[in-house]
């Protein structure tokens, strides 16, 4: 077993994608269900997502799921990844929070990021536009503030303030910098584009200033892994969500997830070919080993804390063979000498 490996922590991200044919509350549940078989797999936290408006995700109000994974489950942490702060007021966020904390003492993680909906139209129902991403380290400022205690109006955050929950930046572009200056830990994917990963990495942790809330730098590399018997096994895995970003990339809506038989006997444009071949390249897939290999190559590269597993495919049954041979992989709570009260729990 990789040192390296054994010493990280592994986690996951589950986006409640759709499949075709399937209604969406069976995602929700099989969502509630993935969790329960990582926490028993050994995986640290488990977060969800928040999308808006798109065919292919369930997951659109993570503070909700999230308490439903967390009452279905016993010890794991759960959050998000993220709750997009632009898309709502800092107030109802905190006590969104500080009610999954109040119920759940010690399991709850904020992700935040800093994205609006992806549409004009999504943006539009939900009030907002592009440029009120532009003040995200404002209203994060004022988010973390609610849980201090700080009130510009003499408004209290009921139960949120006074409660510890970690949050996390999810950073992209300037996220990485904003987390910096904020003292917070920061997630950062995907595990494709390295050298964007180690631009974001390095300015991280160059202007990193400790905070109440991280005494030092922590980051968490998100991506796809995924782990078969075989690498051909492994690479069908990664077809489904291949096919459903080529296809949002020619038709502008992301679709549930197909069947891999039925994409592979798809007939596709030049253009959704080279779309759906680039998707299946560079990810982190193939059998134990390869993939132990590739994880070993990211983690000294980056020198991550931790790692935050997104992989989906259409096949539950082997999507939870993925992520039991990847925990094959690791020693959840094996030799790790961390402080408490300078890491991230």
């Amino acid at each position: 077993m990789s040192a390296v490996i054994s010493r990280t922590r592994f986690s996951v991200l589950d986006r409640s994608r759709t499949r075709a044919g399937r209604p969406p509350g069976e995602a929700l549940r099989d969502t509630v269900a993935l969790a329960r078989e990582a926490e028993a797999l050994g995986y640290h936290r488990f977060w969800v997502a928040e999308h808006h408006g798109v065919p292919g995700v369930a997951g659109s109000a993570p503070t909700v799921l999230a308490a439903a994974v967390a009452g279905a489950t016993r010890a794991i942490r759960v959050g998000t990844g993220g709750v997009m702060l632009p898309n709502h007021q800092p107030l109802v966020v905190a006590e969104q929070f500080g009610v999954l904390e109040a119920l759940f003492p010690g399991r709850i993680d904020m992700g935040l990021g800093r994205s609006v909906g992806f549409t004009d139209g999504v943006r539009r129902a939900l009030g907002r536009d592009k440029d009120v991403a532009e003040d995200f380290a404002a209203q994060l400022g004022e988010l973390l503030g609610w849980f201090e205690g700080a009130s510009p109006t003499g408004v209290r955050a009921r139960p949120a303030e006074g409660l510890r929950v970690p949050p996390f930046v999810l950073a992209m572009g300037e996220g990485a910098r904003i987390a910096a200056g904020a003292g917070l830990p920061m997630v950062i994917g995907d595990l494709r584009d390295r050298e964007r990963m180690l631009r974001g990495i390095d300015q991280y942790r160059s202007l990193f200033r400790p905070s109440p809330w991280a005494a030092e730098p922590y980051v968490i590399v998100s991506g796809t892994v995924a782990v078969a018997g075989t690498p051909d096994a492994a690479r069908r895995l990664l077809a489904p969500e291949a096919w459903a970003m080529a296809y949002a990339r020619t038709h502008g809506t992301f679709p549930p997830l197909a069947p891999v038989a039925d994409i592979e006997a798809r007939a596709m444009t030049a253009k959704e070919r080279d779309l759906y071949e680039r998707g299946l390249a560079g990810q982190l897939a193939g059998t134990e080993e390869e993939v132990a290999a590739g994880l070993e190559s990211v983690l000294k590269e980056t020198g991550a804390d931790e790692v935050l597993v997104t992989t989906s495919t259409y096949g539950r049954a082997e999507l939870l063979d993925s992520y039991r041979r990847l925990a094959s992989l690791f020693a959840p709570g094996d030799g790790r000498p961390r402080c408490e009260a300078d890491v991230p729990r």
